[in-house]
């Protein structure tokens, strides 16, 4: 029987069962134990020191116990607390991406995706270099700065090779004022030596999920083609970190296993990469279950209420900090909206999740991985986050100036890191109103800006941040970038 490892480099000692089962007895045995919960609460409350700010974060033990409280008082604080960490780290800021659906061919027989490959009457497509170039230009005249790109598992209409030539084709394209200034990669678990290839074509963060860490379910759940490899999938993160990619993004499909198992295999996996590798995940990301063609959602039966999925949301951003958290148009403008204020520090907007829905003018329900709830335009998404008190922001400095791996998290556990991204939110949201926005969401937006420049602590960060946006303003484009 494997032994519980956060260390080991074995998927089984690191994502462990008798750990993980164990962890959700203890869980239940104490939720409703109130010393202990308020102890942890306090535990993770952010700390002011001469340097800026700290949190403890929890482990996957002590963060299981607070997500199995039910005590009303104390899940409020939870709440409360989770706003709190995500302000204290992050801000009210906002990251703003799409995906770009490269390709759906695909090998595996994963029974939740309709790109497996017994499903026959799904259209396959696979976008040309000229068609990737429509598809940028698109998302472009949008507005976007950052995209992830997904494609299918098939050694032979999706190599490694494929997927590097269209990530030079995303950054090739110059369209107007529009760049592609970060590429994002979702692709299947891969070698080391892929990973070194990826690296050098510029990526930001590798993103892969993993769908279920309950290894019997997860053999289950992909009966056929390589992802059935549960191990190989579930290292991947480390074979990514020694291919010299220092910002990997985990996530789970809540809906496929239990949210209780989920969740403590979850923080396992970043309390493994940080004991490893020095730094824990860059990203964590919260799909759920959806439906899609030949996808049935309510043939998996362990659906998510929203509310527990709030409280997932919450009790992920107390038990790991500094790390950004995802929420995708999967979800609903009422989920997302209640969620924001819970962690959540990046999200998608007018996504397409079909192979070259966005240069088509209606939505390719038919080839749609998911479908997507949150149906409103980008100018919209930004709009509403603004009304809502929250900045949004197509920053992509950090990658640029190098600010990645152990040089982000640094920076951002002492609380320093606000003291880039604050501005740099203004400065690519100014961008964004003088080029894209309509003039309702200019005029809101310009509003914003004003308050939120008084914000910047630093009064020579605060006139440079004010210097440079009245230079965008006036068409006067620079690369200005703190």
């Amino acid at each position: 029987m494997a032994v519980y490892n956060p260390k080991s480099l074995k998927a089984e000692e690191f994502i462990n069962d008798e750990e993980i089962l164990a962890t959700i007895e203890y869980a239940e045995k104490n939720k409703h134990n109130v010393e202990l919960i308020d102890s942890l609460l306090e535990k993770a409350r952010p700390k002011k020191n001469d340097h800026g700010v700290t949190c403890a974060g929890l482990t996957h033990r002590e963060a299981s116990v607070l997500l199995a409280c039910d005590i009303p008082e104390k899940v409020e604080e939870m709440y409360k607390l989770a706003n709190e960490i995500k302000l204290a780290f992050y801000g009210n800021r906002i990251v703003m991406f799409a995906p770009l659906y490269l390709s759906n061919y695909c090998v595996n027989g994963c029974v939740y995706c309709p790109y497996h490959y017994k499903n026959k009457h799904i259209a396959r497509k696979k976008l040309t270099q000229e068609e990737i170039k429509k598809e940028v230009i698109a998302l472009q005249d949008m507005g976007h700065k950052r995209l992830a790109i997904e494609a299918g598992e098939d050694p032979v209409n999706n190599p490694i090779e494929y997927i590097l030539e269209c990530i030079k084709t995303i950054y090739s394209v110059h369209h107007k004022n529009g760049d592609i200034r970060r590429v994002n990669v979702n692709i299947a678990a891969t070698t080391v030596e892929n990973y070194r290839k990826l690296k050098e074509a510029g990526i930001g963060t590798y993103i892969l999920f993993q769908e279920t860490y309950n290894k019997k379910s997860y053999l289950e759940l992909h009966p056929k083609g390589p992802k059935h490899d549960y191990d190989y999938h579930t290292e991947a993160m480390d074979r990514a970190m020694e291919g010299g990619i220092d910002d990997v993004g985990l996530g789970v499909l809540f809906g496929l296993e239990g949210y209780k198992y989920e969740f403590a295999g979850l923080l396992m996996h970043a309390e493994h990469l940080e004991a490893v590798h020095g730094v824990g995940p860059h990203t964590i990301s919260v799909p759920r279950v959806k439906h899609a063609d030949d996808i049935d959602p309510d043939v998996f039966d362990n659906s998510l209420a929203d509310d527990m999925f709030a409280k997932i949301i919450a009790c992920i951003r107390i038990a790991v900090p500094y790390t950004g958290m995802i929420i995708s148009t999967r979800e609903s403008e009422a989920v997302r909206g209640k969620v924001l204020d819970y962690g959540i520090s990046q999200i998608s907007g007018a996504s397409r999740t079909s192979v070259g829905g966005y240069c088509e003018e209606e939505r390719p329900h038919d080839s749609e991985q998911f479908d997507v709830s949150d149906q409103r335009t980008l100018d919209e998404v930004v709009r509403w986050l603004m009304e809502k008190d929250h900045i949004p922001s197509f920053c992509t400095a950090c990658y640029r100036e190098g600010r990645t791996g152990d040089r982000f998290m640094s920076l951002c556990k002492n609380g320093q890191i606000l003291n880039c991204c604050h501005p740099n939110a203004l400065m690519t949201l100014t961008e964004y109103l003088i080029d894209y926005a309509s003039e309702e969401t200019r005029k809101i937006g310009f509003e914003m800006i004003d308050r939120e420049l008084e914000k910047i602590p630093k009064e020579k960060v605060r006139e440079i941040a004010r210097q440079n946006i009245e230079a965008i303003k006036s068409s006067n484009r620079r690369d200005f970038r703190f």
